[in-house]
């Protein structure tokens, strides 16, 4: 399997995808406003004390602006410029700042319709500008693919072992590297971790049921029963009353959920970083199994999150990517993604209820989601390094991973997942200068 993209990708987007885009940035800035959702997990518990009236607007938008910032300069517009494949840290991050900043209800979607605009019409312009560069970053951050699919094909045996220990941990890397290998030698064209992932995940998730079973036995077996929730429970009161919050805007839910399946059908988007370099590629199938596997990890923070602060996110359980990318035609994915969100939004009350039965379950996907950071961290630090050297070579490297220890050093002003591939930027920006000072040469590709 190629895991390399074809030089200068394009970011031209058709008249129907850039009204898409637009109109579905306006639309989650609108619901950001409202702070009936968000897509940066980190900001959805401070929306509850803004619904309450316990915290201002500019005061929340401050803490969105620190949360996202990173993600969008760092990540989200790197990996846009590099793949030619949107991502929700562009798009989404930007309307969760902008929705919020609005001071009116009418403000916000036009606030969020022209930061659409500004990306499907400046995009491609500042693409095709990077790419005419003597030293194109751009197309050297492109070797960033290679480490990011295969690293991220390892999360369930990082889970695994965090989890289960390091027996458990061994078998799941052997088996998964066994997978890998035989799906690179049988099935060439395939994403040679797509099996060894769904494998992991089954392995994962089969564990942690087994052992909550095993706990459930133990306890009837010693005469332990459960309690039963006391009507006054504070937080079963705040939970019904933000299930009831939600459910109150569910139609409005269901075109979110309709414009974010029909974003993923266009196939100009993707759900994360691995899935940003499949969607590139044209491996569709490859990319919804591995949108498919991260939502296990995510399922339960953003149904506790949206039950403790009654909002919900952009994206709702992230669902809709993988079913958006395997649609035949933006109306039966306009279908898919508003039955998949009234679904969701129905059922949180039942999810939060099942989760609080199964720890396990429940600790295995915040196993998942550090798994997830962890390989990708290394996968993208490592990937940057190799575009250091394709585009400058010792003397990039140099740039690229000093500024990356200089921010570490500093604290981390950048998020460390962000802060490698805007290195990147700044190390091809500087070196560019350097060529114009007659101080460095291109590497010839």
């Amino acid at each position: 399997m190629s895991t390399t993209l074809a030089a200068g990708v394009s970011l031209d987007f058709s008249p129907a995808q850039q009204l898409t885009v637009i109109a579905l940035c306006a639309l989650s800035a609108f619901i950001s406003h409202m702070a009936l959702a968000v897509f940066n997990d980190g900001v959805r518990p401070f929306l509850l004390d803004f619904v309450q009236g316990r915290s201002t607007r500019s005061a929340t938008t401050a803490v969105s602006f620190g949360l996202s910032a990173g993600f969008i300069f760092g990540l989200g517009a790197p990996m846009a410029l590099s793949t030619g494949v949107l991502n929700p840290w562009l798009l989404f991050l930007p309307t969760d700042i902008l929705g919020l900043l609005a001071p009116k209800k009418w403000l916000a979607p036009i606030l969020g319709g022209a930061w659409g605009a500004v990306v499907v019409f400046g995009l491609n312009g500042a693409n095709n500008v990077a790419h005419d560069l003597p030293v194109d970053f751009l197309t050297a951050m492109q070797q960033m693919s290679t480490p990011i699919l295969f690293l991220f094909t390892l999360f369930p045996v990082l889970a695994i072992t965090k989890q289960f220990g390091r027996k458990w941990g061994g078998i799941a890397g052997f088996l998964e590297f066994a997978l890998v290998v035989m799906t690179m030698k049988l099935w060439p064209n395939m994403f040679a971790g797509a099996l060894a992932m769904a494998v992991g995940v089954l392995m994962l998730i089969g564990l942690a049921v087994a052992k909550d079973l095993r706990q459930r036995k133990a306890d009837r077996a010693e005469g332990i029963v459960e309690p039963v929730p006391d009507g006054d429970d504070p937080m079963a009161s705040l939970f019904s009353a933000s299930a009831t919050r939600l459910r109150t805007y569910l139609p409005l839910f269901m075109v979110l959920g309709a414009g974010v399946c029909v974003l993923a059908q266009m196939h100009i988007f993707g759900g994360g970083e691995a899935t940003s370099f499949l969607i590139a590629k044209g491996q569709y199938a490859e990319a919804a199994q591995v949108d498919f596997y991260r939502v296990f990890g995510f399922i339960p923070l953003i149904a506790t999150t949206a039950l403790a602060s009654g909002a919900y996110g952009i994206a709702g359980f992230t669902l809709v990517y993988p079913i958006g990318y395997l649609m035949p035609n933006p109306y039966l994915a306009a279908l898919a993604g508003a039955a998949v969100f009234a679904l969701e939004v129905l059922a949180l009350s039942s999810i939060g209820k099942v989760l609080g039965k199964l720890p396990s379950v429940r600790d295995s996907s915040e196993h998942l989601r550090g798994a997830i950071t962890d390989t990708l961290q290394l996968a993208i630090l490592f990937g940057s390094l190799m575009a250091a050297n394709a585009m400058g070579g010792g003397l990039g490297i140099l740039v690229v991973g000093g500024l990356y220890l200089l921010n570490e050093a500093m604290g981390r002003p950048i998020v460390r997942m962000a802060a490698a591939p805007a290195a990147v930027i700044v190390g091809g920006i500087l070196l560019n200068v350097l060529y114009w000072l007659d101080l460095f040469t291109p590497i010839k590709s």
